[in-house]
């Protein structure tokens, strides 16, 4: 099966955000109310989510539904603000996890952020 590039691109990043967050597929799937399957399906490019799937997974791994949006091809980038610091640091392909977990915990101490809470 050829897996399209924005698919691939959307489940990735997921990925990325939900390895991040130290979540695994299981419990993201749980609040994000939809199946195990059907996440990783999601996460390796197989199944193209509809805005409300990629709206439940933002607000899961709390993080803005329009980076989720953009990577779909739901929104167009130049309609768009800039992706925050949160979404710039995690979506950077040149850092491991370990260097984003690092940075985002610096980054939410001079902000006053929780680990867990919603980026502002």
């Amino acid at each position: 099966m050829v897996v399209d590039k924005r698919l691939a691109d959307v489940g990735n990043f997921i990925r990325q955000q939900r390895e991040l967050a130290q979540q695994s597929i299981r419990d993201l799937a749980k609040v994000a109310g939809v199946s195990n399957p059907y996440l990783s399906q999601i996460e390796r490019g197989l199944r193209k989510p509809s805005a409300e799937i990629l709206q439940q997974l933002a607000r899961a791994m709390k993080i803005s539904a329009e980076s989720l949006y953009e990577r779909a091809g739901i929104l167009d980038p130049s309609d768009e603000p800039r992706p925050g610091v949160v979404d710039a640091v995690s979506s950077d392909e040149r850092l491991t996890i370990e260097q984003k977990q690092t940075l985002l915990s610096v980054y939410r101490s001079f902000v006053g952020e929780e680990p867990n809470s919603a980026p502002r």
